[in-house]
């Protein structure tokens, strides 16, 4: 696969020649994860707020000048937001291969655990596992960050809480929800619950 060419240097407007769509889609993501706004973004980078939006929907591409402020006040590097993966490589995980991974329940909940289906990787746009929730697990109190979530319960019962409402979900129930809303879960069944789960950005 090519690599994106870089211009030399010259003048402020050289542009970066690349994947506009691409590059947009990774300084979004950087920007959301770190919480920061359109506007702040574009007052750190010395550019309007319609740019930096264009920029991010691929419909413009930053000078290399530019794009140095951009990757410094996200405190990222230009090399990341080009980081290309193998056509090959991490497309399959056999079952029983993925991370399974155990929660603080100080901090992520009581009795839950991750099994990456994205293994954690700064090249991911999404980030997907399957909660594994004990029976009388939960997470730890409700969290709001940027986003958007989908999940499918694959098996037991759950309640999940998204702002002030509570849901009672079973085997086969699925649910969508911006991730601003406060949420949390737990597992109200007498087996253990399973759930398919998406989000993006990521954030764990």
């Amino acid at each position: 696969m090519a690599k994106p060419s870089l211009p030399s240097g010259g003048n402020g407007g050289d542009k970066i020649h690349s994947n506009p769509v691409r590059l947009g889609a990774r300084l979004k993501l950087a920007r959301q994860t770190r919480g920061l706004t359109l506007k702040v973004l574009a007052q750190a980078a010395e550019c309007s707020e319609s740019l930096l939006s264009k920029i991010e929907n691929g419909k413009a591409s930053p000078s290399l000048p530019m794009l140095h402020r951009l990757v410094q006040a996200l405190d990222s590097n230009i090399g990341w937001m080009f980081e290309e993966t193998d056509a090959d490589e991490g497309v399959v995980f056999r079952a029983g291969t993925r991370p399974l991974i155990a929660l603080d329940p100080l901090r992520r909940g009581e009795g839950i655990s991750l099994e990456r289906i994205i293994p954690y990787s700064t090249g991911h746009l999404l980030q997907c596992n399957i909660h594994h929730i004990d029976a009388g697990g939960q997470s730890a109190g409700p969290i709001q960050h940027v986003g958007e979530e989908v999940g499918y319960v694959l098996v037991g019962e759950i309640e999940l809480m998204i702002g002030e409402k509570i849901f009672r979900l079973s085997a086969g129930d699925s649910f969508v929800f911006n991730s601003e809303l406060a949420h949390s879960y737990r597992n109200v069944g007498e087996e253990r619950a399973s759930i398919f789960w998406v989000n993006t950005p990521p954030t764990f």
